[in-house]
C-alpha cells in the first residue's frame, strides 16, 4: 500500500524559493516538521544564481550569506559608446551549495528527491507512485505557471563554465557586455570569473519569441571566447551548462496565472509570479516571502495561501512601471536596436541602478528614466503602453 508522509509544511519544489523558505523555517521555526518534494535528484537543479548587494536588505542576508560561493566588489557594463565599472558588490549562489547547505540543515528524511508530483491541495500532494503527503499548509514552488495568461518577450540563454589556458584576466563580472554583434533582438554576454582560470559566460538574448538554437548560441559563446584571446580548454571535468528561457513581462492578467496552477494553493517563487519583470531575478524576491512565511503565526493552507497571493498581487501592482518599460522595449524598439535603451539606462547614477534591480525605484528614479529624449520612437512608444497592467 502506498505510504503517506504527514509534515507540518510541505514544499512542493526543491528550488531556490522552495529551499529558502526551507532554510528560513528551519532557522526560525525549528519545531516544525517540513517535507520538501523535489522532481530532480538535487535540490536546486543545475544553476548558478546573482545578485546585486542593493538586491537584499541588510537584515535579510542572514539567509543568503552561507550559499555565497563567490562574491565581487563591483562589475562591469560595455557598450558600443558607453563602458563602465560600478562598484557595487555582486554575489553568487551555485546549486551544488544550495543542496548542500539545505541537507545539513534538515533531516534526512524531510527531503525526497527524484518524486514527481501529480497534484496538490492547500494541504495534501499526490505523487505519481501513489504516495501521498498530507500536511496542515502546502506551498508550490514548481517554477514558472501558464505563461499563456502574460503578456511578453522572451529572456532566454545558454551558460557554459569554461576552462581557460593560462587564465582569463577577468577581476570583476561583467554584468552586460553589449559590444557583441546583435541577434534575434536585444543580445549581450555576461561573465563570471570563478577562479583565475575559470568563467562563466552567458549568451543572452531579448528576443521576441522562446525558441531558442542551442547549438547557434553555443558556437557564439565559442567566438566570444576566441575575440577575448581566451583558449578553452577542451575536456575539461565537472564544467557547468545551463539554459533558460525566461518571460519577459509587459502586461497579462495576473489573477488568471495565479489560477493557472491551483487557485486555492500557496505558491512561491516563478510559480507566484514573484519574478522581476524586467531581469526575470527572483532571489530577491525568494528572500522575502521566505522570511514573510518563517514570521507568520499561522501556515495552515487556506492561511498560507491569502498570505502568499496578497504578497504576489502586492508586488503585480507595484510593478507596473516595469512592465511599462519592458513593453517601450519590444513592442518600440526595433530588435537590433533594443541595446539603445540599456546603454542608456546605465549612464544613470550607480544607485539609481541598484534601486532598478532591487525593484524598488523611487518616484524620481522613474522620471529621471523617462526624462530626456527616448531611445526609441515617440510615436511607437505612446502604441507600446497603450494597455499595459
Amino acid at each position: 500500500m502506498p505510504a503517506t508522509h504527514t509534515c507540518d509544511l510541505a514544499i512542493v519544489g526543491g528550488g531556490l524559493a522552495g529551499s529558502l523558505i526551507a532554510l528560513a523555517l528551519a532557522e526560525r521555526r525549528p519545531d516544525l516538521r517540513l517535507l520538501i518534494v523535489e522532481g530532480g535528484e538535487t535540490l536546486g537543479g543545475n544553476h548558478l544564481w546573482s545578485f546585486f548587494g542593493a538586491d537584499v536588505a541588510q537584515e535579510n542576508r542572514w539567509l543568503l550569506d552561507r550559499l555565497v560561493c563567490h562574491a565581487w566588489p563591483a562589475y562591469d557594463i560595455a557598450f558600443p559608446t558607453h563602458a563602465r565599472t560600478i562598484a557595487q558588490p555582486y554575489y553568487s549562489v551555485t546549486s551544488e551549495r544550495l543542496d548542500a547547505v539545505v541537507r545539513a540543515a534538515l533531516p534526512a528524511d524531510a527531503i525526497l528527491t527524484g518524486r514527481r508530483v501529480a497534484a496538490c491541495s492547500a494541504t495534501a500532494v499526490v505523487l505519481s507512485d501513489g504516495e501521498r503527503v498530507e500536511a496542515s499548509g502546502v506551498v508550490d514552488a514548481r517554477g514558472i505557471g501558464d505563461a499563456s495568461t502574460l503578456a511578453a518577450g522572451w529572456q532566454k540563454f545558454i551558460g557554459r563554465e569554461l576552462e581557460i589556458e593560462g587564465g582569463h584576466g577577468l577581476d570583476r563580472p561583467i554584468v552586460m557586455d553589449a559590444t557583441v554583434a546583435q541577434h534575434d533582438g536585444y543580445r549581450f554576454v555576461y561573465c563570471l570569473p570563478l577562479s583565475p582560470t575559470r568563467v562563466f559566460v552567458e549568451d543572452t538574448y531579448y528576443s521576441d519569441g522562446p525558441a531558442l538554437n542551442a547549438g547557434a548560441v553555443s558556437r557564439r559563446i565559442d567566438m566570444y571566447a576566441e575575440a577575448r584571446g581566451w583558449t578553452i580548454v577542451t575536456g575539461a571535468n565537472d564544467l557547468r551548462e545551463e539554459r533558460g528561457v525566461l518571460p519577459v513581462v509587459y502586461g497579462g492578467d495576473f489573477e488568471a496565472y495565479w489560477r493557472s496552477s491551483g487557485a486555492k494553493v500557496a505558491k512561491a517563487g516563478s510559480r507566484a509570479g514573484l519574478f522581476h519583470p524586467t531581469t526575470g531575478y527572483s532571489l530577491p524576491d525568494a528572500v522575502r516571502l521566505a522570511i514573510r512565511i518563517a514570521d507568520a503565526p499561522d501556515l495552515s493552507g487556506e492561511t498560507l495561501h491569502d498570505l502568499t497571493l496578497h504578497h504576489a498581487r502586492t508586488a503585480w501592482a507595484d510593478r507596473r512601471f516595469y512592465r511599462m518599460l519592458d513593453a517601450m522595449l519590444f513592442k518600440a524598439a526595433v530588435p537590433d536596436q533594443r541595446y539603445r535603451v540599456l546603454e542608456r539606462f546605465y549612464r544613470l547614477p550607480a544607485d539609481l541602478v541598484a534601486r532598478f534591480y532591487a525593484a524598488q525605484s523611487t518616484r524620481k528614479d522613474k522620471w529621471r528614466i523617462l526624462s530626456g529624449k527616448p531611445p526609441v520612437p515617440v510615436l511607437r512608444a505612446i502604441r507600446a503602453l497603450r494597455g499595459v497592467k
